[in-house]
């Protein structure tokens, strides 16, 4: 009578490995089909466009010597209409003549580009265009949605 009995010896701790690889696995496969076959149908149309600014006529001040001059931006929901000089006084054009052409060439741009980034300016206004730039960036900020 000789039977021959195996008697298999599991340990818990082998059984729970186990069953967490048996679950990873589900779990990896259920994912695998829900990416490769699971396609939503999507609007394929592109998005609405994002509001960039927020529409209205946005002043920026800066003070040349001791006097005033500020910076009008108007703006639409996601372009730059335009950029010009108000309330000027004869002395600030007259103590600063580069100051509208230099705004005209620079408004150009920003309009062109709808930002001040990647604007060019001459050697000869170097300083009056920073400053320009610095008091548009200022008029656009307070334009942001």
């Amino acid at each position: 009578m000789s039977s021959k009995t195996k008697i298999l010896v599991l340990k818990l701790k082998e059984i729970i490995y186990t069953l967490i690889f048996v679950v990873l696995g589900i779990i990896l496969i259920v994912l695998l089909f829900l990416i490769f076959t699971g396609k939503s149908k999507k609007n394929h149309s592109a998005p609405p466009a994002a509001q960039t600014f927020v529409p209205g006529i946005y002043t920026s001040s800066m003070v040349l010597s001791t006097n005033p001059v500020d910076i009008e931006v108007i703006v639409d929901s996601n372009q730059i209409k335009s950029i010009s000089l108000v309330n000027t006084s004869e002395s600030v054009a007259t103590m600063y003549p580069l100051i509208s052409s230099s705004l005209s060439d620079i408004a150009s741009q920003v309009v062109k580009n709808n930002s001040t980034d990647k604007v060019t300016y001459s050697s000869d206004s170097k300083y009056t265009s920073i400053v320009l730039i610095k008091a548009i960036n200022d008029a656009l900020e307070k334009a942001a949605p």
